[in-house]
């Protein structure tokens, strides 16, 4: 929600409770002015207008400048009336004018509108209105224009910054977003592309194999470009929540002479989303064990599921690697760690933590919370 409505909220509030007030004062001691029945004619006419520009306060598209316009002619004519209809003694003694506190509204609208310039403007038209048509320079006049202009530029001044915030938190979630999607993209083009390229470098496997593969995912790279969106989860309506999937069964894909998979025997179910995404880190670590730790590695991949979080361990038995070799892998491009693992995992509310050293082989631990935990 913008920052501003409470503020204009506030302004609409305050216009009616001062019209209230005017109203009031002016019936406790209508008797004293010297010409009372043009005086109801205006608080009238005050009231009418002030009901119908009601929900043009609302915001500063509804809040045009014609509006903002009559406010401050109707402020500036009940502060003229204000000179005729009383008598000179009382002007002299300081009374308030018609509309008394009404005419700080308008100012507050110029102020919202358009910031601390357009509400000094208009804090000086009623200062003169002021001066020229209710008693003149007195402390009273002076006191009361002060205070309108502070108040005024002091509301104008905090909408502008608060204009400005919103304008750059709204440009650094657009640049959020579209990294996201960056990285999404390129975790899609390293689980498929550059891994088949990578298989064809090495010129491992049948090439009727190959083909079919670099088939697929020139496929796949092509919907990545238009932006094809995915298919729903087969099953799930629109606008129902999202069906969940069995961790175990996209897991268990992985199982084979090497590699062992142990999971629980009832299903581990998590959103689709959640479920596909966090066996894509998975898959994406067993690329890790199958392409650096060696063809006599073995690895194990441990699926726990807890009330608060699901966990999968993906371990070997491999070499392992020095600390520090995951940054420098990142800055040489190879992003298959911090964007297929730690930038999945990210994206779900989740964590990944690699534990590594030299001749121990390699852990990553892989935790998903929850819904609602």
């Amino acid at each position: 929600m913008s920052v501003e409505l409470p503020l204009w909220r506030a302004i609409g509030y305050f216009r009616v409770l001062a019209l209230a007030y005017a109203i009031l004062r002016y019936a406790y001691s209508y008797m004293d002015f010297l010409h009372p029945v043009p005086g109801w004619i205006f608080l009238g006419a005050l009231t009418l207008w002030t009901l119908a520009s009601t929900r043009a306060f609302a915001g500063p598209q509804r809040c045009t400048w014609y509006v903002l316009g009559t406010d401050l002619a109707f402020a500036v004519t009940g502060i003229v009336m204000s000179g005729v209809v009383d008598t000179p003694a009382r002007i002299h003694g300081g009374a308030p004018t018609l509309p008394t506190i009404w005419a700080a509204g308008t100012v507050l609208g110029f102020a919202g509108k358009g910031g601390w310039r357009p509400a000094a403007f208009a804090a000086t038209v009623v200062g003169v209105a002021n001066i020229l048509g209710h008693g003149g320079i007195s402390p009273d006049n002076i006191h009361n224009i002060v205070l309108l202009m502070v108040a005024g530029c002091a509301i104008g001044y905090v909408i502008e910054l608060a204009r400005a915030s919103e304008a750059v938190l709204t440009r650094a979630l657009q640049v959020e977003a579209a990294t996201r999607e960056r990285e999404r993209l390129s975790r899609d083009i390293h689980d498929g592309v550059l891994q088949v390229l990578a298989l064809v470098q090495r010129r491992e496997g049948d090439p009727g194999e190959l083909g079919r593969l670099a088939g697929e995912q020139e496929r796949a790279l092509r919907t990545l470009m238009s932006g094809v969106p995915a298919l729903p989860v087969q099953g799930a309506a629109a606008g129902d929540p999202p069906a969940e999937q069995d961790l175990r069964q996209l897991v268990a894909v992985h199982a084979d002479e090497r590699i062992t998979v142990s999971a629980p025997g009832t299903p581990v179910l998590l959103p689709a989303l959640a479920a596909t995404e966090l066996a894509a880190a998975v898959g994406a670590a067993v690329d890790n064990v199958r392409r650096h730790a060696g063809e006599s590695a073995r690895a194990w991949i441990l699926v726990e599921d807890e009330p608060e979080a699901v966990t999968v361990s993906v371990r070997d038995d491999g070499p392992g690697f020095a600390p520090g070799r995951l940054g420098e892998a990142e800055q040489a491009g190879r992003l298959g760690v911090s964007q297929s693992i730690r930038g999945r995992l990210r994206d779900l509310g989740g964590t990944a933590e690699l534990y590594a050293a030299p001749g121990e082989g390699v852990e990553v631990e892989l935790r998903v919370p929850r819904k609602g935990q």
